[in-house]
């Protein structure tokens, strides 16, 4: 086994996850149904949805940048990626996967939204789109973390007297 590379799962959750924020927020653009991920971590705070651009949405978002840049990813990185099947697309879709039924099974319902967005009006779609962000996060986390394993693992040199 290869040892995993911190910082190059943290820069590969950082960049998944500005794309997958940006995507996100160009949902409606697209025909899907409006997602705010900063306002929903930010109310699990406060009770209420904050307003765009608050502190306590900010601090939604801060939220949501250290999980997807930090934890999910190093996550990945140390338990995950030697345990799931070979492709590192494959790897971080099958991840995106993990997280998205989380996120329907434990967050949502969390949030009021119900178990897989069932209090939503449009529970299928919001279901969808979610599903396809998270799949968007794990292709990229997987696709430029994932190539940590192919480097030769580090070997310790004896020193001679």
């Amino acid at each position: 086994m290869h040892p995993a590379m911190p910082w190059r799962a943290i820069v590969a959750g950082f960049i998944a996850t500005l794309i997958m924020t940006a995507v996100i927020y160009l949902a409606p653009v697209m025909g899907l149904p409006k997602l705010d991920i900063a306002g929903m971590l930010g109310s699990g705070m406060s009770g209420i949805m904050p307003a765009p651009g608050s502190a306590v949405w900010w601090t939604g978002m801060i939220i949501h940048f250290m999980l997807g840049s930090v934890v999910f990813a190093l996550i990945y990185a140390y338990w995950l990626y030697p345990v799931l099947p070979n492709g590192n697309w494959l790897r971080g879709a099958i991840w995106g996967t993990i997280l998205w039924f989380l996120m329907q099974a434990i967050v949502m319902p969390m949030m009021g939204s119900g178990i897989f967005s069932g209090n939503e009006p449009d529970q299928g779609m919001i279901g969808l789109a979610t599903l396809i962000v998270h799949w968007i996060y794990g292709v990229i986390l997987g696709t430029i973390a994932g190539v940590q394993a192919t480097r030769e693992p580090f070997h310790r040199q004896e020193r001679h007297a």
